[in-house]
């Protein structure tokens, strides 16, 4: 199993938490991330959005590929999953960047596909909202001319939403034939475009049981389409404390809703944009990505025990979320890393 961390860019994942005490700072990201693949971590995903979704629309915030490009340039291994999505980037002009950075990275890069789901952050930002099957439409077309530039053609393309006249990029990336392209959702439209132009497939949190046939019937898209087998991620935020009854006292802290606060303002929007499978309560949405019901809660050897649940389903990847989380990620290296690694645990 690999591990992972979200990159806090918002300043923090906890909607009724004013101040997490890590700031949405370059200096903040850059001390985490070199710490963190000093400590153990495999991956940072570098969330992409304009607004802050997590403190409220006005709280400040990282962007996403400035951040990635410094990044690259003062770390030496983790792999830099960087989310992208198609609306706010026309795909030429996203590959010749992206190629830029995996080159500065030493071929680190990595992508996150995201069809987008905040109606608002688009109307404030000029960028024009497609509706939900049309996003993926988008993300096929898109990334199809990314491939292609970033495979060295010269691109011709008179699409339903791009249209670009001898295109290339060069230098491209330093992988090939691509950086590594994640990609999640979970209505059927979306698990069909994953299915056919993903490499890896991302999910938010859940617990194994509800995971291993959302696993298995990506698995079977795959196979069906006679593509080679993908690795799989699930996001979690993780509570790690001494016992059991201290990190339950920390999830009531965390989940103690105060629906006024300014992170709940996207509620609405991301529940009807995003066709989830399941209903997200209010509560979930305390804690971002759905990361509590994916059970990293109680003591190092309970949150070991369901990592190594995760992995015999399939799971290759955690994304972990933690408050604050260069104190957290030290705690969750030093104590539960070490159980899940010397278990030695193969995926049925």
């Amino acid at each position: 199993m690999r591990f992972g961390f979200w990159l806090p860019v918002f300043g923090g994942w906890l909607r009724n938490v004013e101040d997490e005490g890590m700031e949405a700072s370059w200096e903040y990201v850059r001390a985490l991330t070199q710490r963190a693949e000093r400590i153990g971590f495999d991956t940072t995903l570098i969330a992409e959005l304009n607004l802050n979704d997590i403190k409220g629309p006005e709280a400040p915030s990282l962007s996403a590929w400035s951040t990635a490009a410094a990044l690259a340039a003062v770390t030496e291994r983790i792999e830099l999953m960087v989310a992208v999505r198609p609306t706010f980037h026309a795909p030429a002009l996203f590959a010749k960047r992206a190629a830029d950075i995996d080159r500065i990275s030493g071929g680190r890069l990595s992508i996150n596909v995201v069809s987008s789901w905040w109606a608002e952050e688009a109307r404030r930002f000029g960028v024009h909202f497609d509706e939900h099957d049309d996003r993926y439409a988008r993300t096929e077309e898109w990334l199809d001319i990314v491939d292609r530039l970033w495979a060295g053609e010269e691109v011709d393309h008179d699409g339903r939403f791009y249209r670009v006249e001898g295109g290339r990029v060069s230098p491209g990336p330093l992988q090939s034939p691509r950086p590594r392209v994640y990609a999640g959702g979970e209505s059927p439209r979306g698990k069909a475009t994953i299915a056919r132009v993903a490499d890896a497939w991302l999910t938010h949190g859940d617990p194994p049981e509800v995971l291993e046939p959302k696993l298995r019937e990506m698995a079977e898209r795959r196979a069906e389409l006679g593509l080679p087998a993908m690795p799989f991620g699930v996001a979690g935020y993780a509570v790690v404390r001494g016992s059991e009854a201290e990190a339950r006292r920390e999830v009531e802290r965390i989940t103690d809703v105060k629906a006024s606060a300014r992170g709940y303002a996207n509620y609405r929007d991301f529940v009807e944009h995003s066709k989830l499978e399941r209903t997200l309560s209010i509560e979930d949405y305390s804690v971002s990505n759905r990361g509590l019901r994916t059970g990293l809660v109680g003591t190092p050897e309970q949150v070991a025990e369901r990592l190594i649940e995760l992995e015999r389903i399939g799971v290759d990847l955690v994304l972990l979320q933690l408050s604050p989380q260069a104190e957290e990620m030290e705690r969750f290296a030093e104590e539960v890393i070490p159980l899940v690694r010397g278990a030695g645990v193969v995926a049925a």
